[in-house]
């Protein structure tokens, strides 16, 4: 088994294109490329998101949660040297399930493992946590885009 590498904010951004304000991570302080990651993502009232998700209850949107934990997906690979910085493309998300309401304060943990990964596309499987109690989980595919291509059927030319 490797030794797990950790990730602050400027290592997560080496790995992916992700940025203000769009990145969400905080810091991955547990991933084995090609394996799993564990990610963290604080959420402050600061965030862009939460006055006008709602004035008198903020809370995080569930695609905000979504993409927290695809990204923690993302470092699954991502966090290889082979892939590392590469375009990716989301094909689907299956199964997914938003279980707790998440507000300013909470910190979600993030498990996102990689199940297999095949002529550059990603399958696997994210969950995420606050204080322990299930937040949104979900089965996902994501291809890598460049390599991907390479395995696309090419006509002859004439």
């Amino acid at each position: 088994m490797s030794e797990p590498l950790s990730f602050d904010v400027c290592g997560i951004q080496k790995c992916m294109l992700n940025r203000h304000p769009w990145m969400y991570l905080d810091a991955a302080p547990e991933v084995i490329p090609m394996e799993k990651a564990l990610c963290v993502k604080n959420f402050t009232y600061n965030e862009w998101f939460f006055p006008p998700h709602f004035d008198d209850d903020p809370n995080v949107p569930g695609f905000i949660q979504i993409e927290c934990c695809l990204q923690a997906f993302l470092m699954t690979f991502l966090s290889s040297e082979k892939y590392s910085g590469l375009e990716t493309a989301d094909h689907t998300i299956d199964n997914a399930k938003l279980q707790r309401k998440i507000v300013p304060g909470d910190t979600l943990e993030i498990r996102a493992y990689l199940e297999s990964f095949n002529r550059g596309v990603a399958k696997g499987r994210v969950e995420s946590f606050v204080d322990g109690q299930g937040a949104c989980s979900f089965d996902v595919v994501v291809a890598v885009v460049v390599e991907l291509d390479r395995y696309k059927p090419r006509r002859e030319s004439d």
